[in-house]
């Protein structure tokens, strides 16, 4: 009997072997499988020990499998170390929106009017959408996996954003249902950030003001009727932007006060009757602005400039740097600046002199004119200042035609330099230029260059001195030139 029992054992086991699979809760496991676990009423308990046990395991074998207690989170091994696994470890402040049925608690919040989301929450979006009401971000982050698929539809009537608290949005598409995109008014402390978003179909982008921080990090925006209105920001900033001809309105428009603003590479379309970037209202830059590598194209109004500040030809005041194609470009290395005098002809305009040497120096007289200033101003007759911020050397060129009235006397001609707080200016001593007067009274002419460092405020004239004589200068003619 005991015999028969081993024998059928043997065999059993053999069966088992063979067949390599074992099934608990089930007598048919699944022919893929080693091992098949089924039931409705219980799961399967892998190892639970502390991180001190779990280090202290002696050689883990390769795809060990543990439950840390300590981190609350299961812990593979592989190559020589403990790797928590991917998703095990759900944070508390977070939400998988997979429907708008998952936001019934928000919209309870909000009054049943608008879904206010909670502050620090991570809500994740998960396919398509739709919003029936506004959503007050209230400091929340919104992100997708897939902007081809993660998608915010706006059907609320209304800015499907607004209130007056920011919060940040990532790696979405949004179809704005043509209404507006943002309705914000914050505090001055709020921010909204954007990355990587895809606005479809929208009103427009709607309004964002008196908050801290605006960023957007990637933004395409195609089929809208109007862009962003931005006011009393402290800080703007803008990325990789992307406005396309099929949209309509104004892009971007700016009011009230800015401590930094920036937009930097992509492209923006204003075509006829549209415009690109309206700082007509005349916004207050308080520290610095640039616009850089942005691409304008379009025959419409590509910078709808500031009304004052700004200088002939150019759109922005010198708090700007702005260096894109398709738009003028405005740095203080292309400042540039002249002075033009010019008598009748047959006649000139008298520069008296007392005394000789260097008591004798003195401006040249006469009435100037000036057809070519950017970031230059005059002040007076025979004097451009400089209004650029950043302190740089500039080439100064200058020309004069004159006929002294006094044979055989010398003359020096100087470039000079000042400051609006100086007294009067002083003369560059290497750029002058000595030239005497003909036995005949003959109209001469001298050229006179240098290399002039110039800060905010300072200012450049063209001098002269008596070198030897009696003599007096009559000037036929002037000009000169810093770039």
């Amino acid at each position: 009997m005991k015999f028969r029992s081993l024998i059928t054992l043997f065999f059993l086991f053999t069966f088992l072997v063979s067949f390599s699979q074992v099934g608990i809760g089930t007598t048919n496991p699944n022919p893929s499988s080693i091992l098949e676990l089924n039931s409705t009423s219980q799961g399967m308990l892998t190892p639970r020990m502390t991180t001190a046990q779990r280090n202290g395991i002696t050689t883990p074998a390769e795809g060990l499998l543990v439950y840390d207690t300590d981190e609350s989170s299961f812990y593979y091994y592989s190559s020589g170390s403990w790797i928590p696994l991917e998703g095990s470890d759900i944070r508390n402040n977070y939400k998988l929106i997979k429907s708008i049925d998952d936001l019934s608690d928000e919209l309870t919040a909000g009054g049943g009017s608008e879904y206010l989301l909670n502050t620090n929450y991570l809500y994740e979006i998960n396919g398509e959408i739709t919003f029936d009401y506004p959503v007050n971000l209230n400091g929340a982050y919104v992100e997708g996996k897939d902007i081809g698929s993660d998608i915010l539809i706006n059907a609320s009537g209304s800015a499907l954003f607004s209130g007056s608290s920011g919060g940040n949005l990532k790696t979405l598409r949004i179809d704005a249902g043509g209404q507006d995109v943002f309705d914000i008014t914050g505090t001055g402390s709020e921010s909204v950030v954007c990355y990587t978003i895809i606005v479809n179909n929208a009103s427009s982008l709607g309004t964002l003001s008196n908050l801290y921080a605006i960023l957007f990090d990637i933004l395409q925006v195609v089929n809208s009727s109007d862009g962003l209105a931005a006011s009393d920001i402290t800080s703007f900033f803008m990325d990789k932007i992307f406005w396309t001809d099929s949209n309509a309105g104004t892009f971007l428009t700016l009011s009230g006060t800015f401590n930094n603003f920036q937009i930097a590479n992509g492209r923006i379309v204003a075509d006829s009757g549209e415009v690109g970037i309206d700082v007509s209202a005349n916004p207050t830059i308080n520290v610095s602005a640039s616009i850089s590598q942005i691409s304008f194209d379009g025959n419409g109004t590509r910078v709808n400039g500031y009304t004052s500040g700004t200088y002939t030809g150019y759109n922005f005041t010198n708090d700007f740097y702005v260096e894109s194609p398709g738009i003028p470009r405005e740095t203080d290395d292309n400042a540039t600046g002249n002075i033009v005098l010019a008598a009748a002809y047959g006649s000139g305009i008298y520069t008296l002199f007392s005394g000789t040497g260097t008591s004798s120096r003195t401006k040249i007289n006469g009435t100037t004119t000036s057809d070519d200033l950017f970031r230059f101003s005059v002040s007076g007759n025979n004097r451009i200042v400089y209004e650029g911020k950043k302190t740089r050397n500039f080439t100064v060129n200058t020309s004069v035609s004159f006929r002294g009235d006094n044979n055989n006397d010398i003359f020096v001609f100087y470039i000079a330099k000042g400051n609006n707080g100086d007294a009067t200016a002083n003369v560059e001593e290497n750029t002058k230029v000595y030239r005497e007067i003909g036995s005949n009274f003959d109209i001469g002419a001298v050229s006179v260059t240098g290399s002039i460092e110039l800060s905010t405020g300072d200012y450049v004239e063209v001098w002269a001195e008596r070198l030897v004589g009696s003599g007096d200068l009559l000037i036929a003619s002037m000009n000169m030139v810093a770039r």
